[in-house]
């Protein structure tokens, strides 16, 4: 395993994606490349005996536009809200959307295709609410992907310099390519957004091993917060407890 330093930790958020009710894992964001792993409320309650503090929840029936999992979201929160914190992404792109996951029980919410196509609505929702507010930045090399991945956004630079300017509290910032895939984090890509900002950014993608996330937290000085992880943990790759140890968290 690599070094790292010891001094910083990270925040691990285990994922949970959902469609039609069910917790499933996507390979670079496919639609129809979905796996099921059954109960998403088991899933939860497992993260969160394991030690989880944050629970990262995507909702890609609204991120595709085909309907939403409310319902699925609120059970979550019932179960597993008092122990752990919601972080909600996926077809928020208005107040209606955004009202609704808030009120589900999400304490932040990461904009996506809306920070790229609206970004005065998104810039307005940034003030109102501060560090409720995050920003998924969505990459494939340097231009990021929106509409549940299938459309390009924009150049990532360029959409970062107005999010910065709009004092977006923090990024979670995914490469596309590694989604799934098991094939480790892009470094280079999230080495290159910390040296851009001084707001916290969390990775997202491709994370496969422990010397993954080991990798991830020496990043930590230059402003990694934390790393999602799907996949590797449904997979049986590690535990999240042994996760949580690595990371320091």
């Amino acid at each position: 395993m690599s070094e790292f330093n010891t001094s910083t930790s990270l925040v691990l958020f285990p994922a949970i994606d959902l469609v039609n009710g069910k917790a499933v894992r996507l390979v670079q964001g496919e639609a129809d490349s979905a796996t099921s792993y059954g109960d998403p409320v088991e899933a939860a309650e497992a993260f969160a005996e394991q030690g989880a503090t944050w629970l990262h929840l995507v909702d890609l029936d609204a991120a595709f536009g085909r309907g939403n999992n409310a319902h699925t979201i609120r059970r979550i929160v019932r179960a597993v809200g008092q122990r752990v914190k919601i972080e909600m992404s996926g077809g928020v792109r208005d107040d209606k959307s955004l009202g609704r996951v808030i009120d589900a029980g999400a304490k932040r919410v990461n904009l996506g295709t809306a920070a790229l196509e609206n970004p005065e609505w998104a810039a307005n929702v940034i003030a109102r609410y501060g560090s409720l507010i995050a920003v998924g930045l969505d990459v494939r090399g340097t231009t990021l992907a929106a509409r549940g991945w299938t459309e390009e956004g924009g150049d990532l630079w360029e959409v970062l310099h107005r999010l910065e300017a709009a004092s977006c509290a923090r990024y979670v910032v995914t490469d596309v390519t590694k989604d799934g895939t098991l094939k480790g984090p892009n470094l280079e890509l999230l080495t290159a957004v910390c040296k851009r900002t001084d707001r916290p950014v969390i990775a997202s993608g491709g994370v496969s091993s422990l010397d993954d996330i080991a990798a991830l937290r020496e990043l930590a000085p230059l402003g990694l917060e934390g790393a999602i992880i799907g996949k590797a943990l449904y997979a049986g790759e590690f535990t999240l407890a042994q996760a949580l140890d690595v990371a320091g968290a």
